[in-house]
């Protein structure tokens, strides 16, 4: 069985900041790592491969040449090979045309009997990218995964979170399941998996390898765009109570609190 992952690489920090001409995120010289709910993802397909016999799995990111951080790390893991998509027509990609240049990169490599993603990624929060990319390979998707109770001769049954508890849902493989943190506890990479990791080279392909249009691609290539990047102020008025005078302390908190409708 091959299983692929899509990963991405995000700030580790919550002072992300946003270019204001392009709608964007600022990532350089930013601290980064892999996206913490893409960890769900890689333990489980990891956990595929140790129950399925000759499983491999490749772990796939578009981002800067430093994202192969985040692919060493799921390679720690447990996972196989990793492949970086890295451009600077990339650059500046929507969900749209992040899922285009992911979905041409698999392309490439060939037919996978899976593909998993985390629910999100922390920094965009939109959780699009997997089931585009299942839209753009036309194949099933199934979201919100928290179980997934079979697995093989061409078909796959899961358990979905929604609203009302769970359902059960049956699909053909190939497809795309992007799981929730319910599904698993990730491990921690061991010493003999980081030294793997350090050692396994990580293929970096461009917009030309992938045989994917400029155009397509990045910001050019963006249907949705940033018009307006602002930051919400905060206010905050408050009365303070010396408490100097206990009588007229509790008065005026006995005040304040009729004032709101509290007593």
């Amino acid at each position: 069985m091959r299983i692929v992952v899509l990963v991405k690489q995000v700030p580790s920090t919550d002072k992300v900041k946003m270019d204001e001409k392009t709608g964007t995120m600022v990532r350089s010289a930013m601290e980064a790592e892999l996206n913490p709910l893409d960890l769900y993802a890689v333990e489980e397909a990891v956990r595929v491969k140790e129950k399925i016999a000759g499983t491999e799995i490749t772990v796939i990111s578009m981002g800067p040449p430093n994202a192969t951080y985040a692919i060493r790390e799921a390679i720690a893991m447990g996972c196989d090979k990793g492949v970086l998509l890295s451009d600077k027509v990339f650059s500046g990609a929507d969900t749209w045309a992040t899922a285009r240049t992911l979905s041409s990169g698999l392309e490439k490599l060939g037919q996978f009997d899976l593909i998993f993603s985390g629910e999100r990624a922390t920094d965009g929060e939109t959780g699009q990218v997997g089931p585009s990319v299942a839209a753009q390979l036309d194949m099933p998707a199934l979201t919100y995964v928290s179980k997934i109770r079979e697995i093989g001769d061409g078909r796959i049954v899961v358990e979905r979170a929604v609203e009302e508890g769970h359902e059960v849902v049956e699909s053909s493989l190939p497809a795309m399941v992007s799981v929730v943190k319910e599904i698993n506890e990730p491990r921690m990479p061991n010493l003999m998996g980081k030294i793997r990791a350090r050692k396994t080279e990580v293929t970096v392909m461009t917009a030309q390898d992938v045989g994917l249009d400029s155009s397509k691609a990045g910001l050019t290539g963006s249907p949705t765009r940033v018009v307006k990047v602002f930051y919400p102020s905060l206010s905050r008025n408050g009365t303070i109570v010396d408490g100097k005078d206990p009588e007229k302390t509790v008065e005026k908190l006995l005040q304040f609190l009729k004032d709101k409708a509290l007593v």
